[in-house]
């Protein structure tokens, strides 16, 4: 692990790395999927996670915001950091085994991990299961409180039953169009929170400062 993690210092901070950064091409690159796929591994900035913050039992918004705030790290730095050490690790073991997978994210990431004797595949299929399985429903949850929200009651059972049509529609089509759509659609729900969190700040500072600020965390909200 040690070699992997030296590796990832080294190459961010080599000459091509720093020039590339400064790229408009590069820029805009990175951008374009780091913060697409950051979106995909954490939700942040969405305004998805909060439907289930809200529905939490809590003293106050701030103690729940805390709370929600923590799976950032956990999504992005723990997991999706185990996830790239391993596909380190396993191209400094053997390079030639992986240069023909270059490009293909869910190959190579199998690949990687089957070099792990034993446990390594089964990690993996396990991980994808749990997260999948949990995405679905956590995804279903957010968009029926939504039509909840919007049309009443009665918009549940029809949106259940297209949300299970779509799960089906993207288990068959091509995973670029899966891709550009998941992308699409994340940049409808992140815009308008995003506008949303500005106009609300003042809101935020006020109960932040009325909480964590003054040491009431403990305290009942109002």
């Amino acid at each position: 692990m040690l070699p992997a993690i030296v590796l990832i210092v080294k190459c961010a901070f080599t000459s091509q790395a720093v020039g590339g950064g400064f790229a408009g091409a590069s820029v805009m690159m990175a951008a374009r999927y780091g913060i697409a796929r950051g979106l995909f591994s954490n939700e942040s900035g969405l305004g998805s996670a909060p439907i289930v913050a809200a529905a939490a039992q809590t003293r106050n918004p701030v103690r729940q915001a805390l709370v929600s705030a923590t799976g950032t790290f956990w999504d992005t730095v723990v997991v999706c950091a185990m996830t790239g050490l391993v596909i380190v690790s396993s191209i400094l073991r053997d390079p030639a085994a992986f240069e023909a997978l270059r490009g293909n994210g869910a190959l190579f990431t199998k690949a990687a991990f089957a070099q792990i004797p034993f446990v390594g595949p089964t990690v993996l299929v396990v991980g994808l299961i749990t997260f999948v399985f949990s995405t679905i429903l956590g995804w279903s949850y957010y968009g029926e409180r939504a039509m909840e929200y919007l049309f009443g009651k009665r918009a549940i059972l029809p949106y259940r039953i297209a949300w299970v049509m779509a799960v089906y529609a993207g288990s068959v089509m091509t995973m670029p169009l899966v891709w550009d759509l998941a992308d699409a659609m994340n940049a409808l729900m992140a815009l308008p929170n995003l506008v949303a969190l500005l106009l609300l700040s003042k809101v935020i500072v006020a109960e932040t400062q009325k909480y964590l600020w003054s040491g009431r965390l403990d305290d009942a909200g109002d």
